[in-house]
């Protein structure tokens, strides 16, 4: 990059993001060294100026779009350069802009033209012509006097030169960029969404709400923007964008046409008018729709990526024997055991329910189970025959006085977990159905270790994951993932292959290399042995050494999130001072006396203090049933208890028990306004005391409020 670019660069930058140009130029420098987000936000903070990973995420999108911007620029006037279009005006205008529809716009004059009645004007040497008109300095006399010298084999009179003038008129106003970012402004202020049925319109069906409504574009919510083009792709639906051309034509005789000007200034006006009309409204009526679809996909996108990381950040239940439950009916109860560390042990199937009920073979089974591998939990899925095999277990655990708890558990996706590659790999010799209830049990010990194996658009915690652009959801789920299993750790030895695989500088392929060389060395005892790893590097060991964690290691630092670089740094802090008893007004003086930063030693102490401490702690906390609820009990007025399983735009989804989880729509969240459900909730709080509204036994619906 040359140095008047990075400086474009980081003035951009600098514009855009609330950072310091030493911290841009610093994380430019080590995003081209090839350092990662995470390593970067948790290793490099002194050069950042202590810039989280959301910070730095958000920096680098702004990073990408500034890139593009520039070289666009560059683009655009080696082009015009090229074609003697360029001039200091132009340039000067390209060189302010901030966006790149900023920048189209102003090129977009110097384009062959699209519309053949312009072109055809310009190939008959109508533009001096045009020049006369718009210059507003003659009268129509004179101007009609003027076109007769024009005429030619194509034109044949006076008024065929003035009619292919205006075109040419008619397509600069169109093309004029300050024009067009008015109106685009005045669409997006005023403009109204107009919905009408489709060829394939279906009265009974679920679009019948948005029949002969127009919505404000200004004002319209991104989850009814999708609904909307998701039915206009079917064809149930119609739409097109409204705006008072009046008030528009208006503005142009007041801004764009001077008062002192002489009657041609209707000649003017009437060709503005039709570049208006025919040219600029349409173009930037699809561009409107075009802006709703990315910013409705956006903020679904944005959403799924906070859902994702809600739902992955939950609490893990640790040192605990887990069986898992996968519930069925005809196929029977799929049972799975995993230890502690969430390797698989035993398992088998039940049949406690109808048509079999044999509850006499199954208690025998799961007590036998339970006793063999000391179980502590159970985990259950929430699907087919949830309920009845929870009022199994209840009763099981009742009658025999069993020290057991047992939590019901999102199943969504365990299928698609099932019989994927990933399942086949980790379990080769096992049937589908009994992956399953091990991926029920994970939910329970390790949400985040057990769920990073499914796509996340199968977990079923956003809107219309299918409209949005599917590119930018796989960037920002997968960036997500990153930033939080990264902020976790991973547990060396007991890690899968998938989850390795998003710890910074680990790609997939290095990260099976690492489990067949834990496999053949039966446990890491340091991270040094990582270097011993075919095909890892110095570079991916600098970048992924800190996120790894090796519980029962050589050192204490191994379960830490201490880099191996700080090691020298650590050995002599551990043998100067008492960890436990170093106090907060101290660790200046010490930052000091040990020459390193007060924000890399604070980030040791608190390593070395709490040793294999995992953040999700925080979050969370798994919620066990004490009662299992059928909805033909449940009435107007019952309060129950519940878990939040997924947040829209709208509301949000709870489990309570049932097959389907019931909705707390949006309005019924809290006493005061609030714009978006994500303001009071998160994905799998622990909600209580939530009032049922509705029930509808036919749909199998149940309304929820927390007023």
């Amino acid at each position: 990059m040359t140095s008047d670019l990075q400086k474009d660069l980081i003035n951009l930058l600098k514009e855009k993001t609330k950072l310091s140009n030493k911290s841009i130029e610093n994380i430019i420098s080590l995003l081209e060294e090839g350092c990662t987000i995470p390593f970067i936000a948790r290793y490099r903070k002194d050069q950042t100026g202590n810039a989280t990973d959301e910070d730095l995420r958000a920096f680098e999108e702004v990073f990408n779009y500034s890139q593009k911007l520039l070289k666009r620029k560059d683009e655009i006037i080696n082009i015009l350069e090229e074609k003697n279009f360029l001039n200091e005006k132009v340039k000067q205008s390209i060189q302010e802009v901030k966006t790149l529809q900023a920048l189209e716009d102003i090129y977009t004059p110097f384009k062959d033209k699209k519309s053949s009645r312009t072109s055809s004007a310009i190939e008959n040497g109508l533009e001096p012509l045009a020049n006369i008109i718009q210059s507003l300095k003659y009268t129509n006399e004179e101007i009609n006097q003027k076109a007769k010298q024009f005429t030619s084999k194509n034109i044949k009179s006076s008024e065929d030169a003035i009619t292919s003038a205006k075109d040419i008129i008619a397509q600069r106003y169109a093309d004029d960029f300050k024009s067009k970012e008015i109106i685009r402004n005045l669409i997006a202020s005023w403009g109204e969404l107009v919905i009408k049925e489709g060829k394939n319109f279906n009265k009974n069906g679920i679009y019948v709400n948005f029949v002969e409504k127009n919505e404000k574009i200004k004002y319209i919510k991104s989850h009814r923007v999708l609904a909307i083009l998701r039915a206009v792709n079917e064809k149930e639906l119609s739409i097109k964008i409204d705006i008072d051309e009046k008030h528009i034509l208006e503005n142009i005789k007041k801004y764009k046409i001077p008062s002192w000007a002489n009657s041609s200034k209707d000649i003017v006006f009437d060709a503005y008018k039709d570049g208006l009309k025919r040219l600029l409204l349409p173009s930037l009526k699809r561009e409107a729709i075009n802006t709703l679809k990315e910013n409705a996909s956006a903020q679904a996108i944005e959403l799924f990526g906070k859902n994702l990381k809600e739902l992955l950040q939950t609490a893990p239940l640790v040192n605990q024997v887990i069986l898992g439950m996968d519930p069925g009916f005809i196929s029977g109860c799929k049972l799975a055991v995993i230890d502690e560390n969430g390797i698989y042990l035993d398992s088998n199937v039940i049949y406690p329910t109808k048509p079999k009920e044999d509850i006499k073979t199954s208690s025998k089974v799961v007590l036998e189970l339970i006793k063999k591998y000391k179980v502590n939990s159970i985990a259950i899925g929430n699907g087919t025959a949830s309920r009845q095999t929870a009022e199994f277990v209840s009763k099981l655990i009742d009658e025999n006085s069993l020290d057991i708890n047992y939590a019901i558990v999102s199943e969504i996706g365990a299928s698609v977990y099932s019989a994927s590659k990933i399942a086949a790999l980790e379990y080769p010799n096992l049937d589908v159905t009994i992956r399953g209830a091990i991926s029920i049990a994970g939910r329970l010990r390790d949400p985040m270790a057990t769920l990073v194996k499914i796509d996340p658009k199968s977990l079923g915690i956003g809107q219309y994951q299918h409209d949005v652009n599917q590119k930018e959801l796989a960037l920002k789920l997968e960036n997500t993932t990153v930033d939080l299993v990264n902020k976790v750790g991973v547990d060396l030895n007991s890690a899968s292959y998938k989850l390795l695989s998003f710890i910074s500088g680990i790609s997939e392929k290095l990260a099976i290399n690492i489990i067949e060389h834990r496999d053949n060395i039966k446990k890491f005892n340091s991270k040094n042995e990582l270097l011993k790893v075919k095909g890892l590097g110095a570079k991916a060991y600098e970048q992924a050494v800190g996120f790894l964690r090796i519980k029962d290691g050589k050192s204490i630092l191994d379960n830490t999130a201490i880099h191996p670089e700080d090691y020298t740094l650590t050995k002599a802090l551990q043998k100067n001072f008492k960890i436990e008893e170093i106090k907060d007004n101290q660790i200046e003086q010490i930052a000091n006396n040990l020459n390193t930063s007060l924000v890399k030693l604070q980030d040791i102490i608190n390593e070395l203090k709490k040793p294999g401490y995992d953040v999700r702690n925080e979050f969370n906390q798994v919620k066990f049933s004490s009662d299992v609820t059928k909805i033909e009990e449940l009435k107007e007025g019952f309060i129950l208890s519940g878990i939040v399983r997924n947040i829209t735009d709208f509301g949000a989804f709870v489990d309570i028990g049932l097959k389907n989880d019931a909705l707390l729509h949006i309005s019924q969240i809290s006493a005061k306004r609030i714009s978006h459900p994500s303001e009071v909730l998160s994905i799998n709080q622990n909600l209580e005391n939530v009032k049922v509204v509705s029930v509808d036994l036919e749909k199998q619906r149940v309304g929820l409020s927390l007023k």
